[in-house]
């Protein structure tokens, strides 16, 4: 799925790849059914339309059917199998030592690299093929630097999942963009309640770790 003017934080990114002071590196994507829950084609109603359209989403993978929320409906992306689930070749893949695929069950929408939208966090729920905060916690992990996309969505809620989860984490700005660029001031103080550090790329932390 397109984000306007993504891909301005690659050379960011792949700096930070390429750095090796860094433990681990796991790089995300979504993996998604033909006929995920999300996708505004998934809702034959003629009034739903892709960005615009809402559904009530229930916890069914929680077992709690009674939990619902407000769930935004996307254009098909990321579909298993497709070109469009596929990582861009410009990505310095080969220096990330996890992929972690994501929002393969259709019954959920999925987010955060962690947990679904219900905050079902283990793997398998949700559709998600690795426990990213059990792996950490086997690593020792203690710090997470969060870019990629959307600022709005996905790195949004990985980050916020990430600091639920008891690690200290950060949001590094230049290496986002959002589906919505306009929400990003509400979406960084979002962070920031949630316990979020979020790092211009300018700051004396973030550029250590460019020439690192």
């Amino acid at each position: 799925m397109a984000v306007k003017n993504a891909m301005e934080t690659l050379p960011l990114i792949n700096k930070l790849l390429d750095n090796d002071s860094f433990q681990f590196k796991v790089v995300t994507k979504d993996w998604h059914p033909h006929n995920h829950i999300s996708f505004a084609s998934s809702h034959p109603e003629p009034n739903n339309k892709p960005f615009e359209s809402f559904i009530e989403m229930k916890n069914i993978v929680g077992n709690k059917p009674h939990e619902t929320m407000r769930q935004r409906l996307w254009p098909d992306h990321c579909v298993q199998g497709t070109r469009g689930a596929e990582l861009i070749p410009e990505l310095h893949i080969d220096k990330a030592d996890l992929i972690v695929e994501k929002g393969s069950d259709e019954r959920v929408e999925m987010y955060s690299a962690f947990s679904d939208s219900f905050g079902n966090l283990t793997a398998g729920k949700g559709g998600v093929n690795h426990d990213l905060a059990g792996r950490f916690r086997e690593l020792g992990i203690t710090d997470v630097y969060c870019v990629g996309l959307a600022g709005d969505y996905c790195l949004n809620y990985t980050a916020l999942d990430s600091a639920k989860a008891g690690f200290k984490t950060y949001v590094i700005e230049g290496g986002q963009r959002c589906v919505d660029p306009g929400t990003w001031i509400d979406v960084k103080d979002g962070l920031r309640n949630g316990g979020v550090q979020v790092l211009g790329e300018d700051s004396e932390q973030v550029q250590k770790m460019l020439v690192a």
